[in-house]
C-alpha cells in the first residue's frame, strides 16, 4: 500500500489520541499520543514495565510514537494490504481495542477461521466483500463491544464520536476509489459517453460562427462559415433523431 495511505490513517488517529494523559479511569494508565506507559516499556524492551519511568511517556516524540503504531499495530493487522477505508477501519480499532480483536472481529466479518492474524487467506476473503459494508460492519461491531466495557460511562461519549469519525472517514476515502472515479492519476472520461456528438457540433458550430465573423480558424479554413454552420446542426439533430428513433425499438 502506497506511503500516503499510511500516512492518511496515522494522520487520523493521532486526531483523537492526544498529548499526555494520564486518567484515573483509564485502564490503560499514563499514555502519551495513545502509547500507553506498558506498550513503550514492550517497544523498548524493559521488564517489568513499571522499571520504565513515567516521564519516559511524558517525553515520548512523535517519531517514536510513529514508529510503534506501524510496527505494533499497522503491520500487525497488515492494514497495507487491506482495501483503502477498511484499512483505517481496522487499524484505529486495533489502536483503541487491541490489534488481536480487531483482526478477529474482521475474521468473523468475512468467514475465516478467527486466528488473529492476517495471512492469505483473510485478505482473498476481504477482497471479495464490499469495502463499505465491511467499513459499517466493523464500526458497528466496535461499537457493540465498546458499550459492554465496564468504564463506557467515563470514556462512551468520547469513543462513539471517535468511531462515527473514523467510519465517515473511511467510508470517504472508499467514495474516492469507486470504479467511477481515478485510481491511477488517469481520470475517467466516461461520463462523457453519449456527448461527444454534440461536443462535435458545438465545436463546429463555434467554427462556423467564428468563420462568418471573419475570424480564420485553420483546422476548418478550407470550409466557409455557413457550410459548418449548417453541418453543426445536421450532426447535432441527425444524432438527436437517432436517439429517438432507438428509443423507440
Amino acid at each position: 500500500m502506497p506511503a500516503s495511505r499510511w500516512t492518511r490513517c496515522l494522520a487520523q488517529i493521532l486526531k483523537h489520541e492526544g498529548g499526555f494523559v494520564d486518567h484515573p479511569s483509564d485502564p490503560g494508565g499514563a499514555t502519551n499520543m495513545g502509547i500507553t506507559h506498558k506498550t513503550l516499556a514492550r517497544w523498548r524492551g524493559i521488564e517489568p514495565w513499571w522499571d520504565l519511568p513515567r516521564s519516559e511517556v511524558e517525553a515520548l516524540g512523535r517519531n517514536e510514537a510513529s514508529a510503534i503504531y506501524k510496527a505494533l499495530y499497522w503491520e500487525r493487522c497488515k492494514a497495507g494490504s487491506l482495501p483503502a477505508g477498511v484499512d483505517l477501519a481496522v487499524f484505529d480499532y486495533a489502536v483503541n481495542s487491541g490489534p488481536d480483536r480487531a483482526v478477529r472481529t474482521l475474521q468473523a466479518l468475512v468467514g475465516v477461521v478467527q486466528d488473529g492474524f492476517v495471512g492469505p487467506i483473510t485478505l482473498a476473503a476481504v477482497q471479495k466483500r464490499d469495502p463499505r459494508a465491511l467499513v459499517e460492519a466493523l464500526c458497528d461491531q466496535r461499537m457493540g463491544f465498546l458499550q459492554r466495557l465496564t468504564h463506557w460511562a467515563a470514556f462512551g461519549r468520547g469513543w462513539t464520536n471517535r468511531v462515527a469519525d473514523v467510519r465517515a472517514a473511511a467510508l470517504a476515502d472508499i467514495a474516492l476509489l469507486l470504479p467511477s472515479q481515478p485510481t491511477d492519476g488517469v481520470y475517467d472520461m466516461a461520463f462523457l459517453d453519449g456527448y461527444k456528438t454534440y461536443i462535435v457540433g458545438a465545436l463546429m458550430l463555434a467554427a462556423g460562427i467564428a468563420q462568418a465573423l471573419g475570424i480564420e480558424v485553420p483546422a476548418f479554413g478550407e470550409y466557409s462559415g455557413a457550410q459548418l454552420i449548417m453541418e453543426a446542426f445536421a450532426v447535432i439533430f441527425l444524432r438527436r433523431g437517432l436517439k429517438s428513433e432507438l428509443g423507440k425499438v
